[in-house]
């Protein structure tokens, strides 16, 4: 199953030099991982607010929260997940 997840940053929480290169590399390489897994499918920057958003592939919801929880901007508190949702194909594309 694929599942949406919307991130949110906490800049109001969190003042800029907080926000350290090491930390957004830390993140970007568990990222990786998760890519690498099979598990992350795709992610894009949010240009609305800062931010991001997740494709990602698991069985079931549980195994979602395990990866995001994962994101080491997660477990500082750092950002947030105001939409975690299962996906499913849009049926326009099926058979007639």
């Amino acid at each position: 199953m694929q599942f949406l997840v919307l991130t949110e940053r906490f800049m109001d929480k969190f003042p800029a030099e907080a926000w350290k290169p090491e930390l957004i590399e830390a993140e970007g390489q568990r990222a990786r991982e998760l890519y690498a897994a099979g598990v992350l499918r795709s992610v894009w920057r949010r240009k609305d607010k800062p931010g991001a958003v997740l494709v990602l592939e698991a069985a079931n919801e549980a195994e979602v929260q395990d990866a995001i929880e994962s994101l080491p901007l997660r477990k500082l508190g750092m950002i947030g997940f105001p939409l975690v949702t299962q996906l499913e194909p849009y049926p326009g594309f099926g058979p007639r």
